[in-house]
């Protein structure tokens, strides 16, 4: 359920300015002694974002010091870490000698991260839009280990955001998705400094932008004006003075905060045309000439993002029973020289601004890392506020193992996609303890990728139950039972999404101490479409199973668009996963039950399965009747490959992977009989392999055994490797000892058309495999 409402401390108006002070000193001296300080041997930019930060002060000090509470959890965005650090430098939460080391290797990270920083976030960010979108996720994620396990509590899910991360896609397909609009404990918070990297933004997109996360079931509220401004609102001429500033473009609006008060006082009040007219702008002049300089320059600077008051009150308003966005008005470079400057985004302030900034603050520039003196009104806040954000570690809770081994051999003829779901049954029946920890994702495509039967036994989860309206109709397959204690999670079409959501959910062992098994599947051509927040979702320490499947041009009737070329590659070279590509029912099992031991830990690791909807004659497999040779095979397809057909006097041997199997083993006795004996390796992880090879080159501390059996130096001789997929993938084989090779895969887009004519059409057939070993070999 959403937080009850939050109980703000109250600080001092004059102790929390002097706290936001120090939070904007703080951040601007981080990036400064970053760039100016810190010897750079290389002299290559270190960069940071001084502007980003300081439009940011306001709202951070406001959320932080007067209502977090120690549940929430918060996304800061991207350039604004330095705030972040500041903040928890005051709290005592981060050593001063941090302070130092923004940007600096092993030190504080350019952006926040939940795995690299020693004060670790929340959330990490620095993917565009999607650690913003993380917090909507983290609240699914909550909801579902508490409604399964309990004692993930309550707590709001705030996402800090600049205006223009907007931009991205990925945030509105989180706006969009059915389920976000039940999690009101999400609240973003956007900061409308008008400008993003190069330019002032031209248009007012607030409104509009309001009107489409209404659309979607979101409260949406509006800090716009400061308490300066709001009470000018109320003199004669105010309501004038509204109408100018709310019509005025932001190029216009930016270009005031650089004039000095003598030019303001021309231009703020317009030219008569446009939305205002003549006797406004007289009103609005009549107006200013009763403000001081100095308070005509404060109020124009008045956002609502930067007033304490105008925040709290929309603070106040949040409505926990539906997401909330909150659009915060601000100035980019608040309380900076370079404040409003259209290319100050990664400007730096020079020597001397540092030294006036540092005296207008109250800062010693030779103490510049003091925190507040001991019984000070800020440091008692500081202190209070620690104790009450302490929130305790999380427990370590392990899981129930997980089998490695069913113990029976399929036989006929199935998919490996189908022996996904038929694993998750297994086991459920054989371990239920373990079931009860996988949860199952999909984006709309469960039954057509083998989920159907899963889904039918545990059922699909949501927020509240649900009537299943077909329950009693008997030509209904697929039981869509929705309820809190389902294990199945149906999203929207948006790979995106999926994603997002699988990184959170694979990252509760961490958060509450309650691991989850989490497996999201998609069609594997939609991988390269959630790659980015499949990536910085593994590096945020989120750990999941991804299945792509159905898989390649093997898929030959859906056409080129649904043929996937380049994700064995993707498999390979993604950090922190582990891919398989299973060619057999029981390499699909094995790797499945492998890949599940490995979440949920420290030391754990995420995995990426590619499956194939080709039936597969289970028989060529062959799988080792004896228990001990049974296992020799379970430890080999986990290790990358095993060898499927070791002939005597062999003198080419193809490495074959996935659904090509029964062509390479095709191929084998056509060239046996041609007088050719060939081996067969079933490679079922080139990432795997190539760590080994890596390994053997003193470049990694993976063992390599593996490639000694399959690739014995005894058995060296030309080599044809073939897949469904960019035939580079297996390439790197060839160089374990140096021989010559032919390596068959798909490099061209596909087309529709039955197996038989794909295959041939992209030269991986039995004849193509067969034409590159005697062509090796002659």
């Amino acid at each position: 359920m959403p937080t009850a409402a939050n109980n703000p401390t109250r600080l001092p108006a004059e102790v929390l300015a002097s706290v936001e002070q120090r939070v904007l000193w703080l951040s601007a001296a981080m990036v400064d002694h970053a760039n100016h300080v810190r010897e750079n041997p290389s002299g290559l930019k270190v960069g940071g974002h001084q502007a980003s930060s300081a439009s940011m002060v306001s709202i951070m000090t406001a959320l932080w010091f007067q209502h977090l509470q120690p549940k929430d959890r918060v996304s800061v965005k991207p350039h604004a870490s330095p705030v972040l650090h500041a903040i928890k430098y005051l709290l005592g939460d981060l050593d001063a000698k941090y302070l130092t080391t923004l940007r600096e290797f092993g030190g504080l990270q350019s952006y926040p991260s939940r795995t690299k920083d020693p004060d670790p976030a929340d959330y990490s960010t620095g993917s565009v839009g999607i650690g913003a979108t993380a917090p909507v996720w983290g609240a699914l994620a909550r909801r579902y280990v508490d409604a399964h396990f309990g004692g993930a509590g309550s707590g709001r899910q705030y996402s800090l955001m600049g205006d223009a991360e907007l931009d991205e896609g990925a945030c509105w397909e989180a706006v969009l998705d059915p389920m976000v609009a039940d999690l009101g404990e999400v609240v973003w918070i956007v900061d409308v400094n008008r400008q993003s990297l190069d330019r002032v933004v031209p248009d007012i997109a607030a409104r509009r932008l309001g009107g489409m996360f209404a659309a979607a079931g979101w409260q949406v509220l509006e800090v716009k004006y400061g308490s300066l401004l709001e009470d000018m609102f109320t003199r004669p001429g105010g309501r004038a003075l509204r109408e100018r500033l709310d019509g005025m473009t932001n190029p216009e609006y930016q270009r005031l905060l650089r004039l000095p008060a003598c030019d303001v006082r021309e231009r703020l009040p317009g030219t008569g045309t446009g939305t205002g007219t003549a006797s406004d702008a007289d009103r609005i002049r009549s107006l200013l000439a009763e403000v001081p300089d100095d308070d005509l320059l404060s109020a124009l600077r008045n956002l609502g993002g930067h007033d304490h008051k105008a925040l709290a009150n929309a603070f106040h308003a949040i409505d926990d029973g539906r997401p909330t966005v909150i659009f915060a008005y601000t100035v980019k470079g608040y309380g900076l020289p370079m404040e409003g400057h259209p290319q100050n985004h990664s400007a730096l302030l020079t020597a001397s601004q540092i030294a006036d900034l540092a005296g207008r603050l109250g800062v010693d520039l030779a103490d510049k890392w003091a925190r507040f003196p001991a019984g000070s009104p800020e440091a008692v806040a500081c202190a209070e506020v620690s104790a009450r954000l302490a929130r305790p570690p999380a427990p370590e809770a392990g899981l129930p193992p997980v089998p490695t081994d069913f113990g029976r051999t399929v036989s006929g003829t199935q998919s490996t996609q189908a022996a996904l779901g038929r694993t998750l049954l297994d086991l459920l029946r054989s371990a239920p303890e373990t079931a009860a920890r996988v949860v199952t994702l999909s984006p709309d495509v469960s039954s057509t990728t083998n989920l159907g039967g899963w889904v039918n036994k545990v059922g699909a989860w949501s927020a509240a139950e649900r009537p299943n309206w077909f329950a009693d109709d008997p030509d209904t397959l697929l039981q869509w039972r929705e309820s809190p204690s389902g294990q199945h999670i149906e999203l929207g079409i948006a790979e995106t999404n999926l994603v997002c959501a699988l990184g959170e959910l694979g990252s509760t062992w961490s958060r509450w101490g309650q691991p989850l098994l989490p497996i999201g599947v998609l069609y594997d051509p939609f991988v390269e479409r959630a790659l980015e927040p499949w990536s910085f979702g593994i590096y945020s320490g989120g750990q999941s199973i991804l299945v792509g499947t159905p898989s390649g041009v093997t898929l030959a009737a859906e056409g080129g668009a649904h043929q996937s070329v380049k994700t064995p590659s993707i498999g390979l070279e993604q950090p922190g996963c582990t891919t398989y590509e299973p060619a057999f029912a029981q390499d699909t099992e094995w790797v499945l039950l492998a890949s599940l031991a490995r979440l949920g830990r420290k030391d754990g690791r995420s995995a990426y399965l590619r499956l194939s909807t080709r039936p597969v004659d289970q028989t060529l497999a062959d799988v080792p009747a004896d228990p001990v040779a049974r296992e020799r095979r379970r430890r080999h397809t986990l290790a990358g490959g095993y060898v499927l057909r070791r002939t005597e006097g062999a003198v080419v041997t193809i490495a074959a992977m996935g659904a090509l199997m029964p062509e390479a083993s095709a191929a084998a006795d056509r060239l046996t009989a041609l007088g050719q004996p060939a081996d067969v390796l079933c490679v079922t992880s080139p990432g795997l392999l190539f760590e080994a090879v890596q390994a053997r080159r003193g470049l990694s501390d993976a063992p390599d055994w593996i490639l000694d059996t399959l690739l014995p130096a005894s058995a060296a001789g030309p080599l044809v490797t073939v897949l469904d997929g960019h035939p580079h993938t297996l390439a790197f084989l060839a160089a374990v000892h140096g021989v010559p090779a032919t390596h068959l895969g798909v490099s061209r887009f596909g087309q529709s058309g039955d197996l038989a004519s794909v295959y041939r059409h992209h030269g991986i057939d039995e004849p193509a495999i067969v034409c590159a070993a005697l062509d090796l070999v002659d």
